[in-house]
């Protein structure tokens, strides 16, 4: 790259981009935009599996709700029908048309690492599927939403390409009411499903042929209530979060401490500003959240309370992804419609 730019524009010379599937997404400077051909050409050029080089000419989410953007092909096809594989699953996708960050792949798998087989998880937000599909894999029941039409014909069809449909059902609808409606639902559902046993094989990572061993065959229920929520929407996912109030007034009887269930895991993402120990930024996302829930959260004295810091996203913008367990004073409230809450 330094053979092809002037002297003067060396100083922070854009060697790096996203790759999604044989496409290279850059987000150029505006000092490097007369040469953005140059840099596209040989980047193909060292990059053999890349295809496509495009450039994002706004930013994420600003043309519409879906977090998609306008981009310029700088070189190859104006094909953004791409295929990408996470934690051992294949996603097809039309990127143009569709939200995909390859830089929260860590995140992902750091969320999905926390679900355990036979639980239900509500992914509000799903996408096309990067915390749904692992999780299927897991035999994880999930309950996966997304509002854009092409994301959720991409989710349908990555299930279905998986082989995980006995483990998501997916939905296309407004992720407020999603919250309240899948949960109720599923207080309903009777599913369950025949595990089948399979034949020991060696790793496919395993030079030393060791075999993998896999459940007996037997029956799995489907539980009656979520076990995690997911709602990965950082710009706006905390304004979601009211549609927990009396999400599960009048069943308090299925919860602990009648029972060994407890309430949820909620996992709401979100932006905050930067400082070096993220201590103001965790000081405000409980107020968001506490005013959200209209009750008082913080993080201080709550062991099930965690703010992980997941990557910065702009020099003073960091996006963070806060948990906490569902409160039995948020979940179990009194809803009248027609009045509002009743104490």
């Amino acid at each position: 790259m330094t053979a092809i730019l002037p002297d003067s524009e060396q100083d922070e010379i854009p060697v790096g981009f996203s790759a999604v599937g044989h496409v290279a997404h850059l987000n150029l400077r505006d000092q490097y935009i007369p040469y953005k051909f140059l840099i596209a050409q040989v980047l193909m050029d060292k990059n053999p599996t890349i295809r496509t080089v495009i450039n994002k000419i706004d930013d994420v989410g600003e043309e519409n709700e879906f977090r998609t953007f306008r981009y310029e092909v700088l070189a190859g096809p104006d094909d953004l029908n791409v295929e990408v594989r996470e934690q051992d699953c294949a996603f097809r996708f039309d990127y143009s048309k569709v939200y995909w960050n390859t830089r929260l792949s860590t995140e992902h798998r750091r969320l999905v690492s926390q679900f355990k087989p036979g639980e239900a998880v509500c992914d509000v937000m799903a996408g096309v599927g990067p915390f749904t599909l692992p999780a299927a894999k897991k035999r994880v029941w999930v309950w996966a939403n997304d509002l854009n039409p092409e994301s959720y014909r991409s989710l349908v069809d990555n299930t279905d390409r998986n082989k995980v449909s006995d483990f998501v059902r997916p939905f296309c609808s407004d992720g407020h009411s999603f919250i309240r409606t899948s949960t109720a639902e599923l207080l309903e559902t009777s599913n369950k499903v025949t595990l089948h046993s399979k034949s020991s094989r060696p790793a496919r990572t395993s030079t030393a042929a060791t075999p993998v061993n896999h459940p007996a065959p037997g029956v799995l229920t489907e539980p009656n209530a979520f076990s995690h929520y997911i709602l990965n929407l950082p710009a706006t996912a905390i304004t979601f979060l009211s549609s927990f109030i009396g999400v599960y007034a009048g069943h308090e009887s299925l919860f602990h401490p009648h029972t060994n269930t407890q309430l949820p895991m909620i996992h709401v993402y979100c932006f905050s500003t930067k400082s070096d120990d993220n201590k103001a930024e965790e000081v405000k996302i409980c107020r968001e959240i506490s005013g959200q829930l209209g009750y008082h959260l913080e993080k201080a004295g709550d062991e099930e309370m965690e703010i992980w810091d997941v990557r910065d996203v702009a020099p003073q913008k960091r996006m963070f992804c806060a948990s906490f367990r569902l409160p039995a004073e948020v979940a179990f409230k009194k809803v009248d419609a027609v009045k509002g809450f009743v104490e």
